[in-house]
Order: structure tokens, then sequence, then C-alpha cells
């Protein structure tokens, strides 16, 4: 029995809990009642197997106990803006009259009306919500990841392992906030800095915004599918996420990794000659795996591409991606116009005429390899 008189064997949440798992068990709801959760969120916490994510849950915006509506109407906010807000980010509301915002939900609220008062459109805070969402999942993952393996251990209880993945998030928190605080200014100040190249090249050529020449590469693995077939999703997942890892080794500025989409990666450069290096460094650093790696297939296209919430779109895109899809393993494909720009710096050999779904005729396509590298 709690301090509070709170029967908890008789309120049912110590259904199913070995007797030697029983104390812990206890200790732990004794804990998160005197913290201030109520009976009925420790309830839901043991339906659902989250108890132990609880005193964690505090430190990062406390219980769920605000609703969308009542979210919208503190910051002044259509319900409709504040749901589809939330849809973007990757956090969808499916009833607006049930708590599910915690107080750092409901501060998101307050600073998307500051946002709109500030001249920020609707369509804007929608684009960049969205880009956030997935980015900022990417990275909460990766830092869930690490909490796990420094706080779990085999031989804690129930009570002991949710003070463990507390007390981890407590140490780590306020250095992952100035982390990623530091790393936005870092990729902003970059990102400030190609758009005012972008916007002095479409001023001279009268282009649209966010328009600019870039060269485009893209990189998957061969045989991705029939792999699928004969691993565990995890060890699938391991080899996807290693091409991923190679890229962002391989990728020196001006070169920068826009994203993964699978079994490939999409990186992007501001001329092909760079782009062209980082793609055959990746090429060999993904031979130098081994036999139990797929090898790497790459596509590169250079020319006029637009970009919005950190991606790319355009021609080059386009063509880069299918080029890939031809392309054999360990090679590198690329058009004509890249070879011209790219010149002696590389070895070339034709690869013939192709039809590129997409394009009108049939393409010149080339295979590069790096100058000093002998001929096959």
């Amino acid at each position: 029995m709690s301090a509070d008189g709170i029967d908890w064997a008789a309120e049912g949440l110590l259904d199913g809990v070995p007797p030697a798992g029983r104390d812990a068990r206890v200790r732990l709801l004794d804990r998160l009642l005197a913290d201030g959760y109520r009976l009925d969120e420790l309830r839901a916490a043991v339906a659902d197997g989250t108890l132990t994510a609880l005193p964690t849950l505090l430190l990062l915006g406390g219980p769920a106990r605000f609703t969308a509506r009542e979210n919208a109407a503190a910051a002044g906010l259509d319900l409709g803006f504040v749901l589809d807000v939330r849809r973007a980010n990757g956090v969808a509301v499916t009833d607006p009259d049930v708590p599910v915002l915690s107080e750092a939900d409901a501060a998101v609220g307050g600073l998307t009306r500051a946002a709109t008062d500030a001249g920020v459109s609707a369509e804007q805070v929608l684009g960049a919500a969205r880009v956030m969402g997935h980015a900022l999942r990417q990275v909460a993952d990766q830092f869930s990841e690490i909490v796990t393996d420094l706080a779990y251990d085999p031989a804690l209880d129930e009570a002991e392992l949710a003070e463990g993945f507390a007390a981890q998030v407590a140490a780590l928190q306020p250095l992952i906030d100035e982390l990623m605080a530091l790393g936005l200014r870092v990729h902003f100040r970059e990102a400030v800095r190609d758009a005012a190249i972008a916007g002095a090249e479409r001023s001279g050529r009268g282009g649209a915004l966010g328009t600019r020449d870039i060269a485009v590469g893209f990189a998957d693995l061969v045989g991705f599918t029939r792999l699928g077939e004969e691993l565990p999703p995890e060890q699938l997942e391991r080899v996807a996420a290693r091409l991923t890892t190679l890229a962002a080794i391989a990728a020196d500025p001006p070169v920068r990794v826009v994203k993964a989409i699978g079994d490939a990666v999409m990186l992007v450069a501001p001329e092909p000659v760079a782009l062209l290096e980082t793609m055959l460094r990746l090429v060999a650093l993904a031979d130098a795996e081994g036999s139990g790696f797929p090898p790497v297939r790459v596509g590169v296209a250079a020319g006029p591409a637009m970009t919005r919430g950190g991606d790319w779109f355009g021609s080059p895109v386009n063509l880069a991606s299918r080029l890939s899809a031809i392309a054999r393993g360990g090679s590198v494909l690329t058009t004509d116009g890249v070879r011209e720009v790219a010149g002696e710096r590389f070895q070339w050999s034709p690869a013939g005429l192709r039809r590129i779904r997409g394009m009108h005729g049939t393409v010149p396509v080339f295979r590069v390899r790096a100058a000093d590298e002998d001929a096959v």
C-alpha cells in the first residue's frame, strides 16, 4: 500500500508481476505517485507497458494533460491549423478532445503563433514542421539508443531500470540541447551562405526563387531487395544504415548528404568535380567493407534544380537516380555534360547510348574512374 493509502494490488497494478518483482513495482508506483502522476495515468502506463518511461517523461515535458483544442485556444490558433502542424511534424492527434499533449507539446503552439505573428506563412510553418519532424525523430532515435545502451542492465529490477533511464536523460539532456542548438546554427550559417550564392546566380539569369545549378549523386546497394529475403530486418537495417555512414565519411564539404531513402543515399554539391570524387570514395569504401556488404552503384548528373525543405527537385535529381539504377555494381555513371565540366581530372569510358525514362531519345552515358586508378 502506498503512503497515500492506495492498495496497488487492489487497483490491479501488480497483476501479472512475478512475486520477485512486486517490491520493485511498488517502489516505482510510490515514486511516480509522489512525483505527481495520477492514478489513471499510472493505470494507463501499466496497460500499455510504458511505466518505466514515466520518470523520464517528467524530464521531457511532463504527463500528457492538454488537448489539441485547448492548445489551439491558448495559442489563439485555428484548431485545424494546429492539427495540420502536428501531422506535418509526425505526431498527429486523432481526437482533438483527448489529452495527449504535454507541457512541451503545448509550448509548440505558442511558438507557432509567434512565428505566424512574425510573418511566417502557414505554408512555411507546415514545411518547417515537416522537415523538423523527420530530422528530429532520427536524432531522438539515435540518442534514445545511446541512453538505452548506457542505462540497460538485465540485472536491474523495474524501479532501478526506470531510475537509470531518467538519470541518463537528466545527464545528457543539457548536452543534447546545446549540441542541437549549436549544430543547427552551424548548418543554418552554411544554408544562408548557399542561399546568398543562389540569389546571386538567380539575379544574373532571372531564375526562380530557390533554383540553382548543382550536381546530384545517387548511390544504392546492388541486390538489396534479394538481401531482404535472406537477412532478418535488424541486420538489413544495419546494412542500409552503414551505407549512410559511409556516405557521410566520404562526403567532404562542399559535398553534403541530403537524405537516405531505404537502400539509397542522395548527395549534392555546387559543382560536379567534388561530387565525383566523393562518389568514387564511397564506392571504394563500400568495396573495402568486404564480401558481406553489397556493392554500391552510383549515378551523377548536373543542372538547375530547386531546393525546398532541405530537399532538391528537378531534372538532375531524376536523372542521377535513374543512372544509378542502370549502373553496374562498383561503378559510377554520369552524363556527357558532367564529363565536359570534370574533364581530365578523371578517366572516362563510354557506357553507350541509353534510353532514360522521362527523357526524349537516347542519352550518352559515361563511366568515370579516378585519374590514378588502373585501367580495367
